[in-house]
């Protein structure tokens, strides 16, 4: 088990599930045997409003709440929020960032210009260089399913925490699969486990 706690944060835009992995991540937390607790939403959780939950794994964990700069981990399901989001972030911490670009409205009226790719990249190399990039929602496309992208997202993750042995043994993705299986719709539970396996393997192409 870890020796101190692991700070996630979940950055995203209503309708493409973070909350439901927010859920899957502090379950599959308490599953591995540590304390885990998640904070409120913030943010609004409608289609098309910014979406941000704090989540902490740890031998002990008194609050869910994670301070500006102590963030360990981004799970980024939109590259605009990740760039929101690279403020909270310690030095060196882990990001996964999904591809996927949602334009706001001020970037449609022409208000704002949205960053590119390679802005992005650059932004995120000054913070930390252990940044992986994965087009969720092209691996959930190529399984039938645009939603699967957040379970997509949670198995790429899983893969990294793994290889690095952050948290250390008790997190098999059997873990992992076990918690995807209990809060998501019985009639969608084979698309998620093909869907979380599928994130895994993204990272070794």
């Amino acid at each position: 088990m870890m020796n101190t706690s692991i700070n996630f944060l979940l950055a995203g835009v209503g309708g493409q599930g973070t909350i439901l992995a927010s859920d899957v991540l502090v379950n599959v937390g308490l599953a591995a045997g540590y304390q885990a607790k998640q904070a409120e939403v913030h943010g609004m959780s409608q289609r098309g409003g910014s979406v941000t939950s704090h989540v902490r794994w740890g031998k002990v964990v008194y609050s869910p709440i994670i301070g500006a700069g102590e963030v360990d981990v981004l799970l980024a399901f939109e590259q605009l929020e990740a760039l929101r989001s690279l403020g909270t972030l310690r030095p060196g911490a882990l990001a996964v960032v999904n591809a996927q670009v949602i334009k706001p409205l001020t970037v449609i009226t022409g208000g704002q210009v949205y960053p590119g790719d390679e802005a992005v990249r650059q932004a995120f190399a000054k913070v930390t260089h252990q940044v992986e990039f994965v087009d969720g929602e092209q691996i959930a496309g190529s399984l039938g399913n645009l939603r699967a992208a957040n379970i997509v997202l949670l198995g790429a993750l899983s893969a990294l925490l793994e290889r690095g042995q952050a948290a250390g043994p008790g997190l098999t993705a059997e873990v992992w699969l076990k918690v995807i299986t209990e809060r998501v719709p019985a009639k969608h539970v084979e698309l998620n486990r093909r869907a979380f396996q599928a994130g895994r393997e993204a990272l070794h192409k």
